[in-house]
């Protein structure tokens, strides 16, 4: 059995390669019971989660990821998301690789979003606001940018104004243009590509900022009691998900607004209609698009294959986007 580390995870999850091997699987499938969600009480403080993960290709691989989502662990200067992720032989049921899950999560993340912008972003969109401070929050902004070439202006906007600068500072340290947000309606309303990625439980991005033609993605929300963005921005929003199944019981930004009536339950589609041809991605410079992501096991599994089948060859990656 392999043991692959984030090091090695960082260089096989290029993000050319792997939102191409996203868009591969999304089209093609794979068997994904939803996943198991687990609640952990820890004294004093949130709530942590435990997830369970399964996902398998008849023939090919089965794997699990096992995270776990403990939010107080900021005051630990600790990651709130931990994970590892087991890749086993389909046929056989022996595990192949143990791979570190906080890395795979972070990038298969991070291009799932990108691989829904390919579709619903406007091909000319130029500045992007990201809406957190987080590892997940880093590793969109650096995929967004490095998949749309237009993308000029990175935004960052955090409850905490010196995490923010310290992220800005990271990113023009790659080489990338980027500015602290000190308003977030002030920047949400500039922004041709919005990407939110934080623990919020209240809406932090109000369709009255939005401008036509915007395109936002959600990514933090993962439960039922989590939102990111309000009522009125999902109504006037043509609305994509990762995963129906997922997103129709775990994601507050799809369930709220499905239980007041603002948005149909048929009027939710997924990045497999979008992968298969089913759904039109943007269908004109004007649209508001949304993409919630719950994050799906289809995801892990895809990046796990390819972190196990990609060899390691000197020099491979692209500088700065380690």
């Amino acid at each position: 059995m392999q043991i692959i580390d984030a090091a090695t995870v960082v260089t096989r999850l290029q993000p050319e390669a792997l939102m191409a091997a996203l868009e591969r699987m999304f089209r093609e499938g794979c068997t994904t019971p939803v996943r198991h969600h687990h609640t952990v009480p820890v004294s004093g403080e949130k709530d942590g989660t435990l997830l369970l993960m399964p996902a398998w290709r008849a023939g090919a691989y089965l794997g699990i990821k096992i995270v776990t989502v403990f939010p107080g662990n900021s005051r630990r200067h600790l990651p709130a998301v931990s994970a590892a992720y087991i890749l086993a032989n389909a046929d056989t049921g022996i595990v192949q690789a143990m791979i570190d899950g906080g890395e795979l999560t972070a990038r298969r993340t991070a291009a799932t979003s990108a691989l829904a912008a390919r579709y619903l972003a406007r091909s000319d969109a130029s500045t992007l606001l990201i809406v957190g401070t987080g590892r997940i929050a880093r590793q969109l902004a650096q995929f967004h940018v490095a998949l749309r070439p237009a993308l000029k202006i990175v935004h960052i906007w955090g409850r905490s104004a010196p995490h923010a600068a310290a992220f800005a500072d990271e990113l023009r340290g790659r080489g990338i243009e980027a500015r602290v947000a000190a308003h977030l309606p002030t920047a949400a309303a500039e922004s041709d590509i919005i990407s939110a990625a934080t623990l919020a439980t209240e809406p932090l991005i109000h369709g009255g900022w939005i401008r036509p033609g915007t395109h936002i993605d959600l990514v933090g929300g993962y439960t039922p009691a989590m939102r990111e963005a309000d009522d009125d921005l999902i109504a006037k929003a043509r609305v994509f998900v990762d995963t129906r199944e997922g997103a129709l019981q775990e994601a507050g930004d799809i369930v709220s607004p499905i239980a007041s009536g603002v948005l149909k339950e048929d009027a939710v589609h997924d990045l497999h209609d979008l992968c298969r041809g089913l759904q039109p991605g943007r269908r004109h410079s004007d649209e508001i698009t949304v993409f919630k992501s719950v994050g799906a096991a289809v995801e892990d599994l895809t990046a796990a294959i390819l972190v196990f089948e990609t060899p390691d060859i000197p020099g491979h990656g692209i500088p700065g986007y380690g």
